[in-house]
């Protein structure tokens, strides 16, 4: 779409992919109630406990869903963030067990998941309409296309550096980029997010070649010195949205909630600060407080949504 990962184990069994499309900032298709409730000490009439997937080394995940769950604990609710493979939460949303998840790439990526659970799912609409698969290499690179990555393998080592088993990116270079370009030569290194930009790290330290399997947003491109190889037959796919999707009775249960995420958006800006400060300059500091400091740093981020 993905980093260093805080994983709370989830005892549920089930691994596919998810994608869906839904204007960003439309109502959600579970119509609110209606019924007057109660206002709370922080001026909402919902509150409660909450709990918000968030896909194992999918970065942008890592950077929002903390970041929400600041604000939501300032308005009240009881949030807990639950780490788990995309598959495993997809199953998680269609079970119940997690309420939302801020990180659906649809229409391509996460397709096989929706296909498989987007009935049992609403789609609360997208909070960003750029994101894209990408292969990067150092700028520096000889080459500028993956027309030509099958020639110069062996100026890479002969390696593709990917991420997670389990991510659509994986999927999609193992299925569509390297059998349209050829690189069924290269050895596809499997791994982590975390991994990958730990040899990317590595390789920008020595001034070597490297190509890994990347996406935007992500903070890697204002790090280190890279760029992305063109993609001249489309095999990476367009552009994509970034949905947020929840369990089923989530608008009714969270109607302001519900109305507030399918109005939430992000600019490329706010992403790339956010998750620089969260997940490239405090590494190893508490996500929540990163996200705090960013908060006040932006203050009225919230106000419009």
């Amino acid at each position: 779409m993905k980093t260093l990962k805080r994983t709370v184990a989830l005892a549920l069994g089930a691994t596919l992919a998810l994608a869906a499309c839904s204007n960003g900032g439309e109502e959600p298709t579970v119509e609110p109630t209606g019924a007057e409730e109660e206002t709370n000490d922080a001026g909402t009439s919902e509150g409660g406990d909450l709990t918000i997937g968030v896909p194992a080394g999918w970065d942008e995940a890592v950077a929002v869903s903390n970041l929400w769950a600041v604000h939501l604990e300032e308005q009240g609710y009881n949030v807990t963030l639950m780490d788990a493979d995309i598959g495993i939460l997809f199953q998680a949303l269609s079970d119940g067990d997690v309420d939302v998840m801020l990180d659906a790439w649809l229409p391509l990526t996460h397709a096989e998941y929706w296909e498989n659970y987007g009935d049992q799912l609403e789609d609360l609409g997208y909070w960003y309409d750029d994101a894209a698969l990408t292969i990067a290499v150092n700028a520096d690179s000889p080459i500028t296309s993956l027309e030509e990555l099958a020639d110069n393998a062996a100026l890479f080592n002969n390696e593709i550096i990917g991420i997670d088993p389990g991510a659509g990116l994986t999927d999609i270079t193992q299925n569509q980029v390297i059998p349209t370009y050829g690189l069924e030569g290269m050895d596809f290194v499997i791994s982590s997010t975390a991994a990958m930009l730990a040899t990317l790290d590595g390789a920008q330290r020595n001034g070597e070649n490297i190509v890994v399997t990347l996406w935007t947003p992500h903070w890697a491109y204002g790090a280190y010195d890279i760029r992305n190889l063109e993609d001249p037959e489309g095999a990476l796919g367009d552009a994509e949205y970034v949905h947020s999707v929840a369990r089923l009775g989530f608008a009714q249960d969270f109607p302001e909630l519900a109305e507030r995420l399918g109005a939430f958006t992000m600019t490329d800006e706010d992403l790339s600060t956010l998750e620089n400060l969260m997940l490239n300059e405090n590494p190893e500091r508490d996500y929540r407080e990163s996200a705090a400091e960013w908060l006040e740093q932006n203050a009225g981020f919230f106000e419009t949504f």
